[in-house]
């Protein structure tokens, strides 16, 4: 991976923000040390109070999912290529990455505990087991694996908080429109990071890097809180009610997963990339004709209908 990690320093001055400048949960939030906190409070509850059973449930998961970070951390840490003892490099990169992540939960979080909509004890419950039981998302210690998946994961997260702003706004809950409204533009600076060390890569390794992306499209991009459950739930049982609720809303949808594949497709030219071997020409092919079949599949499902009784919402 030197090739690409030479132009991280690079990076974190095009992808991340300095930290004195940038937002901190603080900025968005009710100011305890105010004499006025206690009417923005009432304010904010007000406002929450307007929010939809689906979408507190998804805001919910999408917080636990957020608050999962050190298992994000530690598995791109132990990517091959990564030294975590240099001070710079790779381990400087997802540091500085997951010191900006660690903001989205801690800001959510806080939201909902002052919204008064939310169980908050059965919600950390849920983040508890969520990091006790981490996850396998199929890319192995591969690096090229890993930013494919993280390509295509901080995009879905940007699509995702995107969505929850302008819902919020449309329900009168303009600070959570905001709140979800600057998550959505980290998640995009992110995510064109990883979009740029893989396109890099393909520049060097091409027919590795093609097969990388057809082994992780044919696996499927699993969402990072897919074994998400509560107290007396099977690992994973609770991630599927708490993504048909996101179907039901609009906010993350099986469409936003093509369209999402079908953007990456077009950003790192695949139809154009030269010197594959066999193997990986083949792998091109597939890659190509993937948006159209997923969709006509996609235009025969139904989106779930039935709701669930989340433990997390009081």
């Amino acid at each position: 991976m030197r090739f690409v990690g030479e132009q991280i320093n690079t990076s974190l001055a095009e992808f991340l923000k300095p930290i004195e400048t940038n937002w901190q949960p603080a900025d968005l939030l009710p100011d305890s040390t105010q004499e006025n906190f206690l009417d923005e409070v009432r304010q904010l509850r007000e406002a929450a109070r307007e929010l939809t059973y689906d979408y507190v449930a998804v805001l919910i998961g999408d917080t636990i999912t957020e608050e999962a970070l050190p298992t994000y951390e530690s598995w791109l840490m132990d990517m091959e290529g990564v030294n975590q003892g240099e001070a710079d490099g790779w381990s400087r990169w997802i540091r500085g990455w997951t010191a900006e992540e660690n903001r989205h939960g801690d800001l959510l979080n806080k939201f909902l505990y002052l919204s008064g909509r939310v169980n908050m004890r059965a919600m950390e419950v849920s983040t508890q087991y969520l990091i006790a039981d981490g996850f396998d998302i199929g890319t192995g210690r591969d690096p090229y694996r890993n930013f494919v998946y993280t390509s295509f994961q901080e995009l879905a997260t940007n699509v995702s908080h995107r969505r929850t702003a302008t819902l919020a706004k449309q329900m009168g809950c303009t600070q959570l429109s905001k709140i979800c409204g600057v998550i959505a533009s980290d998640e995009m600076r992110h995510a064109k990071a990883y979009k740029a060390f893989v396109k890099q890569i393909f520049d060097v390794d091409p027919s590795e890097m093609m097969l990388a992306f057809e082994d992780m499209m044919r696996k499927k991009i699993v969402m990072p809180a897919h074994f998400l459950r509560e107290t007396g739930v099977k690992m994973g049982q609770t991630f599927s009610h708490f993504s048909d609720a996101a179907q039901r809303l609009g906010v993350y949808t099986t469409h936003d997963y093509i369209d999402i594949a079908d953007s990456l497709i077009q950003e790192w030219n695949i139809a154009a990339v030269t010197d594959l071997n066999d193997k990986a020409q083949r792998a091109r092919d597939y890659l190509m004709a993937l948006p159209d079949r997923l969709r006509r599949v996609a235009d025969r499902t139904r989106i779930p209908t039935l709701e669930y009784q989340f433990s997390w919402i009081d």
